[in-house]
């Protein structure tokens, strides 16, 4: 099930793609792919394909915003 738009972090999938992690932050997908290749953003690589597991994508933004499970 694809969502082009989120509207609570309960309606994220288990494992976010680069493409949603971008539109979940509200940043294009270029910077998404900078994001997930820093050390400090949790994304996985499987084979070719990058994705966030949603558990370490929320504590990810908890520690950098301050704000845990507020709207999104």
């Amino acid at each position: 099930m694809k969502h082009s738009t989120y509207t609570s972090y309960d309606e994220l999938p288990l494992m976010l793609s680069v493409a949603e992690v971008a539109s979940v932050l509200g940043i294009s997908r270029a910077g998404a792919y900078e994001l997930a290749r820093s050390n400090s953003f949790p994304a996985l690589k499987i084979g070719s394909r990058i994705v966030v597991p949603k558990d370490k994508f929320l504590a990810w933004i908890d520690a950098n915003s301050g704000s845990k499970n507020a709207p999104l």
